[in-house]
């Protein structure tokens, strides 16, 4: 299999990165300082992240597309604001989730950020949506993302008034005679920026933002910050399987969408009514084992009652985390169960998400 590098590659292996196969791509899990130190350079300070491995796809804005996207996506985009950005699905029949991403509005276009493993399949899906079939991924641009509390100054030094964007809001700006697209998002439960930017000015920019303060972050740290945020990792934590409403993630549906008809909707107004047998719920176990995903999830009278989904140790809490689904029954803050770890019964209790409270800006937007 060919395996793709991005941009960044050469940077990465100039800071000693070690290198991981991840969606196609050779990606950088952590460098030479490690996860933990990473994760805490994050949290603290500021770190860098090469996402350029998911897919930028842009779409040209109009009223008939907008209708075309509601059908698909559960979100409200003929509200949405120029500039302004909402986490949403792509949504399957069943109620389940083809892929989650972003959806910016652009003056006259709409960008979608799509998950590096699902976005060839999610561009088809949107393509025969919109009856478009000359759509593509826009592979001349890399995707950077700096996180963490000097993230803002930093970025600042580099590119002058993006402190000014509110939360999930974007705007152009420019570096080195090049536009570049920044919003203030992120992955990592941190006040952060994501930037859209060509191929050819990604190193340049990267070299500054490490001069100025911040860090390179690999692939390792990313997760234990997003499971650390209560942060859902496609493909583990929703699938084609799990509908928004199990995952906790109904907030993700316009609320004036509720009543409209969007892929799944029959399914996800049923389970709105009705409930749901199964939901995604935080785990902290009562010692320091890592319940990895597939962990098998049991009750105090010993049945089985759910899986783990995504498990770590979180550096930040300075405890064992893990996320998974487990009977709507049990899934109460507080209710006693069991993990089965190495044949061994490790006694947790479900709890609230996120683990580590959010540090994005508040008040300043509508997410």
């Amino acid at each position: 299999m060919n395996i793709k590098k991005t941009a960044l590659y050469e940077l990465h292996k100039k800071h000693s990165a070690k290198f991981v196969e991840f969606a196609g791509y050779s990606m950088p899990i952590q460098y030479s300082e490690g996860i933990v130190k990473e994760h805490n350079i994050t949290r603290n300070k500021s770190g860098i992240f090469d996402v350029s491995h998911m897919g930028q796809l842009f779409i040209k804005y109009s009223n008939d597309i907008t209708s075309k996207l509601q059908e698909i996506l559960p979100t409200d985009l003929k509200n949405l604001k120029i500039n302004q950005s909402k986490y949403s699905f792509l949504m399957k029949e069943n109620g389940g989730i083809y892929d989650d991403l972003i959806i910016t509005r652009m003056k006259d276009q709409y960008m979608i950020i799509l998950n590096a493993a699902c976005k060839q399949n999610d561009l088809q899906i949107i393509k025969n949506k919109l009856n478009d079939q000359s759509l593509d991924i826009n592979n001349d641009l890399s995707l950077v993302a700096i996180q963490g509390p000097e993230s803002k100054t930093i970025l600042e030094n580099v590119v002058s008034n993006v402190s000014k964007l509110k939360f999930m809001n974007g705007e152009n700006f420019s570096f080195e005679n090049n536009e570049i697209y920044i919003t203030r998002s992120g992955y990592t439960g941190e006040d952060g920026f994501e930037i859209s930017l060509p191929n050819k000015i990604v190193n340049s920019f990267v070299g500054e933002l490490i001069s100025k303060g911040s860090t390179l972050i690999g692939l390792g740290a990313r997760d234990t910050l997003r499971l650390e945020a209560g942060l859902c990792l496609y493909g583990h934590d929703i699938n084609e399987n799990t509908s928004p409403v199990e995952a906790n993630l109904k907030w993700a549906i316009s609320k004036n969408r509720m009543s409209d008809n969007f892929t799944g909707s029959q399914k996800i107004k049923k389970q709105i009514e009705e409930g749901v047998s199964k939901l995604r719920v935080g785990i902290r176990p009562e010692t320091r084992v890592i319940a990895r995903e597939s962990t098998k999830i049991f009750d105090e009278r010993n049945n089985e009652i759910g899986k783990v989904t995504s498990g770590t140790f979180g550096p930040s809490v300075n405890a064992s985390i893990a996320m998974g689904y487990i009977s709507n029954s049990h899934s109460k803050t507080d209710t006693k169960v069991f993990l089965e770890v190495r044949g061994k019964k490790v006694p947790a209790n479900v709890c609230d998400l996120p683990f580590y409270k959010k540090s994005y800006v508040k008040g300043e937007a509508n997410v």
